[in-house]
């Protein structure tokens, strides 16, 4: 039932906030003690010291310089701009398309016989430019093409790494269960796939900005011929709303947004005031990733992400969501096995090689994307 697995979230988040620290640094509030304010920025410094420096071990010094520094971006090109115009303008700017590259590589490898791993499956049509390994260049700012819409969309290019994984075919009905601020959304209709595309977030104020996003970069009529749906439902009803629907899901949750929470104080899940709403994540996060299931129909997939390194986040909500199906809808869900992302994108990005269930993608000063973790769940029944 629903109820072990909450149990279960909460005591894995009170150990993680609360048996790290050592016995020296555990104090009693004094009567009338004025408790030091420190920004959330900090507190979340302090909290990923204390959590992952126990997960990753000896990676943890490494990633946190990395998470402290300048983070990469890469370009989407828009594919209803004039796509050929702005790929030969990225690559005059000495920027690779990271996705075709590592597709024609995979293809070269199997054709000479290297490589007997199958095709791998992935979203196609995708377009995207980052600078190589050790290069710090920035991208210029978009600009309004010829075709009255954006030439590309600037992201950290592992966020396309969970659309990659979905795996779109022609004609898929689709659903971004937690679309908003819109990068992955804009990412999903370039795949040209979408038959009908429903994108959804709980705040109208995020999903305002994904409006803006859609009228940025995709012409009217595109938008109406896709029939993008914009709603501002509560994703945890989905099940409910839309059972045993959609082709393909994507759950892209609410987390500790870890590079966002060490350099913004606005918003911060670390404010003192959010302690419990950052307490509870794990079970919003398994609440919504089961919403994303049981509105797939039988034989659909989903994938899930976020932008923590948290495996309470990651692997843990997975497993319990899987737990949760089985015991309380008698519905079989499946792990897919994307291992070989790591092998296909292992010039781009640098991937955490002890991951359990799914991939995660590490900071690096050497390509400082990320975090983002991403796992493919196939509904069986």
């Amino acid at each position: 039932m629903a109820a072990p697995i909450v149990r279960s979230v909460r005591e894995l988040m009170r150990l993680v906030d609360f048996a790290l620290v050592p016995r020296r640094h555990r104090h009693k509030k004094k009567w009338a003690a004025t408790e030091p304010k420190f920004p959330a920025t900090q507190l979340a410094l302090q909290n990923f010291d204390m959590t992952y420096s126990v997960q990753f071990e000896d990676l943890w010094p490494s990633i946190r310089v990395s998470l402290l520094s300048e983070q990469k971006y890469g370009a989407l090109v828009n594919n209803f701009a004039d796509w050929d115009c702005v790929s030969a303008r990225l690559e005059q700017l000495n920027a690779k398309d990271f996705v075709s590259e590592a597709i024609s590589h995979w293809e070269l490898e199997a054709q000479s016989g290297h490589s007997a791993a199958p095709s791998p499956a992935y979203s196609p049509n995708l377009r995207c430019f980052t600078f190589a390994r050790g290069d710090v260049s920035r991208f210029p700012p978009s600009r309004l093409g010829s075709l009255g819409v954006m030439d590309y969309y600037l992201m950290d290019a592992a966020s396309l790494l969970p659309v990659l994984a979905l795996g779109l075919h022609p004609g898929d009905t689709v659903l971004d269960l937690c679309a908003a601020p819109g990068g992955k959304t804009l990412a999903l209709l370039q795949t040209l796939c979408c038959g009908n595309l429903a994108a959804n977030d709980l705040s109208t104020s995020r999903t305002g900005r994904l409006q803006k996003v859609l009228q940025s970069y995709v012409p009217q009529d595109i938008r109406e011929k896709n029939q993008v749906r914009v709603t501002s439902w509560d994703g945890r009803k989905w099940g409910e709303l839309e059972g045993d629907t959609y082709d393909r899901v994507l759950v892209d949750v609410p987390c500790t947004t870890d590079r966002h929470s060490l350099y913004e104080e606005e918003n911060n899940i670390f404010q003192r005031s959010r302690k419990k709403e950052r307490q509870m994540l794990p079970m919003l996060q398994v609440q919504l990733l089961a919403a994303g299931l049981l509105a797939t129909r039988p034989g659909g997939h989903v994938v899930y992400s976020t932008c923590s390194l948290s495996h309470l986040q990651n692997e843990y909500v997975v497993q319990g969501t899987i737990e949760l199906l089985a015991n309380q809808y008698s519905i079989r869900v499946q792990v897919e096995d994307l291992s070989h992302f790591r092998k296909l994108f292992m010039d781009t990005f640098c991937f955490f090689q002890s991951c359990q269930v799914g991939e995660l993608v590490l900071p690096n000063l050497m390509a400082n994307f990320g975090p983002m973790y991403f796992c493919k769940l196939h509904r069986l029944t």
